[in-house]
C-alpha cells in the first residue's frame, strides 16, 4: 500500500485529469508513480517536461531504458526496475540484455560504456573520475551525450526515491531486485 496519496481520476481535481490525459495519451495509461507525481501538479508538469526535454536527447530509446534499469537496480527501486523491465522489453531490451543492464553493464559495447557510467554517476553522487568521462568520449559520447546522459541518471534518481519513498504499488510485471533493498 502506498505511504502517499495515489490520485486518481475519481479524485483527480481538473488540473490534475488534465494532466493524466495528457500521459494517457503517450503512455495508453497513467502509471501508478505519476499518480504519486500528481498530488502536486507542478511537480509533475516539471517532470513531465524534463521526461519530454530528455526524450528528444541524442541518446537512442535503449541506452535511456538500459540507463534507467541500472540506476533502478543500483539504488533498489523495485518499481522502477519492474517498469523499466516492462518498457525495456517492449522496446526491443532482451530479457539478457536487461540483466546486464541491472548488473550495470551491456551487451553492447558503447552502450556498455554509458551504463557504467551512470551507475558510477548514481553511486558515487556524481563524483565520476576524468579517467571514466574518458572513456565515454572514446567510445564516441560527445560532451553533450555525457550531459545527456547525466541527466537521465538525475531524472531515474528522482523516481527512483519517489517510488521508494512512497512505496508506490507496482502496477507493470513485478521484478524482484537482484541484491537486498
Amino acid at each position: 500500500m502506498s505511504r502517499i496519496n495515489l490520485v486518481t481520476n475519481e479524485t483527480a481535481t481538473s488540473e490534475q485529469k488534465e494532466l493524466f490525459n495528457a500521459i494517457t495519451d503517450q503512455l495508453g495509461m497513467v502509471p501508478n508513480f505519476l499518480k504519486i507525481f500528481a498530488n502536486s501538479p507542478v511537480a509533475l508538469r516539471g517532470f513531465l517536461g524534463l521526461h519530454a526535454i530528455a526524450g528528444a536527447g541524442s541518446l537512442d530509446t535503449l541506452t535511456k531504458e538500459r540507463i534507467a534499469l541500472a540506476v533502478a537496480e543500483q539504488n533498489a527501486c523495485e518499481y522502477c526496475v519492474s517498469a523499466h523491465s516492462a518498457i525495456g522489453r517492449k522496446a526491443g531490451l532482451s530479457s539478457a540484455e536487461i540483466e546486464a543492464n541491472r548488473a550495470g553493464t551491456s551487451q553492447d559495447a558503447k552502450a556498455a560504456v554509458a551504463v557504467k557510467l551512470a551507475k558510477s554517476l548514481a553511486e558515487h553522487s556524481g563524483a565520476v573520475t576524468t579517467s571514466e568521462l574518458l572513456e565515454a568520449r572514446n567510445a564516441g559520447f560527445t560532451d553533450a551525450d555525457i550531459v545527456e546522459i547525466i541527466t537521465h541518471v538525475g531524472m531515474n534518481i528522482l523516481t527512483n526515491i519517489l517510488g521508494k519513498a512512497s512505496r508506490v504499488e507496482i502496477d507493470f510485471p513485478k521484478v524482484a531486485l537482484n541484491k537486498a533493498a
